[in-house]
């Protein structure tokens, strides 16, 4: 079997909000074979500048395009394979947009395998660890406390046992609106119901020691990236001196990346997002993550393919905590597949079909598909 194609199809809704929001578009990552099995993968990023990175031709031995290295080749060879588009691209990559672009691609190839095996992705990733994983919604803040609480009961309403909120505006004003905010979400939540806070890189250590201390009133399940990704001494102070969970890793695509967070920033928990990342390099990082003691969870604000090598990944490691899923209501992030999860219990079944169990729908591909710039 031979890769006779890799395409790069951005999809994007016509009006674009100016929030931190990746629902609102998606790259998906499309790979057909010469035996006519077609693998799906999808890239969280900067979506045009990904598309680049895949469809560029060569320019020389290790500054190119990653599809023009994988036409011909074995589509069942991954881990060669992560290993060429690494070394092709050393000037342009090694981190960050490249790796976000190989991630998508590495996806597509462990649903290729898997259906040319016959098997589930997280069958060929070692087998499963649990049948079924805990979800938990997640949404960006509204603006007002009341419109929040209103966000915090529907999540209770449709079945989830926890939510996360984050972003603007929390954090960006005064203590005073944050502990509004976080009274209101609370009241509405219950005293059963987890919630976690993601505040968006807007704080130093000090103010983050200073919030954290604040809100320990409301039983927070975690805290998530207050601090810029590359203030790891800052990220080490703050891991020291609060007592909610501290989690980070979303910015980061290599293990190498994880390593800092993990030994010099002390995180909690590392976050761990399959479409920058890829599958070959999360299990990577989730075995690093297990041998010093820190649970893992995917990062997820994007379409269903995320969500399905989620799944496979968090059921292949034992050290997997909870699934985010983002419950924003773009068309293009929620209905993408045709085949979507359903909540259970609060929980989402780990897929059984082949490879990672999840087809888009051409019609909706065909909708918000984006020909030009």
């Amino acid at each position: 079997m031979r890769i006779t194609e890799v395409e790069a199809l951005y999809l994007r809704l016509p009006q674009i909000q100016a929030r931190t929001d990746s629902s609102q578009d998606a790259l998906l990552v499309r790979i057909t074979t010469d035996a006519g099995i077609v693998g799906w993968g999808e890239v969280d990023s900067c979506p045009w500048a990904v598309k680049a990175a895949i469809e560029a031709p060569v320019s020389h031995t290790i500054a190119g395009g990653l599809r023009q290295l994988l036409i011909g080749e074995n589509p069942l060879e991954i881990g060669r394979l992560w290993k060429k588009m690494y070394e092709a691209t050393l000037y342009s990559g090694r981190d960050g947009l490249f790796v976000h672009a190989m991630a998508g691609i590495d996806l597509a190839l462990w649903d290729i395998k898997g259906k040319a095996l016959g098997r589930p992705v997280w069958d060929l990733a070692g087998g499963k660890f649990r049948d079924k994983i805990r979800v938990y919604a997640s949404n960006m803040f509204r603006f007002t406390p009341e419109e929040t609480a209103d966000r915090v009961r529907w999540c209770k309403d449709q079945g989830f046992t926890a939510a996360k909120f984050g972003w603007e505006p929390f954090g960006r004003a005064d203590l005073a609106f944050d502990l509004r905010m976080l009274e209101a979400m609370r009241k509405a939540a219950g005293p059963d119901f987890d919630l976690m806070l993601d505040v968006g890189l807007v704080w130093d250590a000090t103010t983050t020691i200073q919030r954290a201390r604040a809100f320990e009133p409301f039983g927070l399940y975690w805290i998530e990236e207050p601090l810029h990704p590359d203030d790891l001494e800052g990220y080490g102070r703050v891991a020291a001196r609060i007592h909610q969970r501290l989690a980070a890793g979303e910015e980061e695509c290599t293990l190498r990346g994880f390593k800092r967070l993990i030994d010099e920033g002390g995180i909690g928990l590392a976050q761990i997002d399959l479409t920058r990342c890829g599958m070959t390099q999360a299990l990577a990082i989730a075995a690093y993550a297990a041998a010093k003691g820190i649970p893992v969870a995917n990062h997820n604000f994007t379409t269903d393919i995320n969500t399905a090598a989620s799944l496979h990944f968090l059921a292949a490691v034992p050290n997997a905590l909870v699934l985010e899923y983002c419950v924003e209501p773009s068309e293009i992030s929620r209905a993408l597949a045709k085949n979507p999860f359903k909540l259970e219990d609060g929980c989402f079944r780990i897929p059984e079909e082949p490879g990672l169990g999840v087809e888009p729908d051409p019609a909706l591909i065909e909708k918000y598909l984006v020909r030009q710039l």
